[in-house]
């Protein structure tokens, strides 16, 4: 049965679906408004929260402090340079087996998963060098 969503979150879920990247509450509220689609602030992060429970949406929580948002079917791992922020994506990710191994041997119901590994990129670590 598919859940019904208030206006606000198909518009979220519209706009993710077309910029297909993780994207910021801020920024979202931003690109709403640019489209004549204004809501509050509160309302995204709300709307967020609720497509987050339902598994529609994840969250990534950058080295910053900043989230952003994106589709779960748009699993990313990522590479992230602790000192200047560079992002990089991974492609290629062994995680996909293991999360269908855990959902079969423990029956639950995984949504999406992150992988994430942290240190310094190769402009950063010549900058060390130095």
């Amino acid at each position: 049965m598919k859940a019904i969503h208030t206006r606000s979150q198909e518009r979220i879920l519209n706009l993710l679906q077309k910029i297909k990247r993780g994207i910021s509450a801020q920024d979202i509220y931003v690109e709403l408004r640019k489209g004549n689609q204004s809501m509050g602030l509160a309302t995204v992060y709300r709307s967020l929260e609720a497509l987050k429970l339902e598994g529609l949406v994840q969250v990534r929580t950058l080295g910053n402090g900043e989230a952003l948002y994106r589709l779960t079917k748009q699993d990313k791992h990522h590479l992230t340079c602790l000192q200047c922020g560079a992002s990089i994506t991974i492609n290629k990710s062994p995680a996909h087996e293991l999360e269908q191994q855990l959902q079969d041997t423990h029956k639950f119901k995984i949504f999406y998963h992150t992988l994430e590994f942290f240190g310094l990129c190769q402009k950063c670590q010549a900058m060390e060098a130095k």
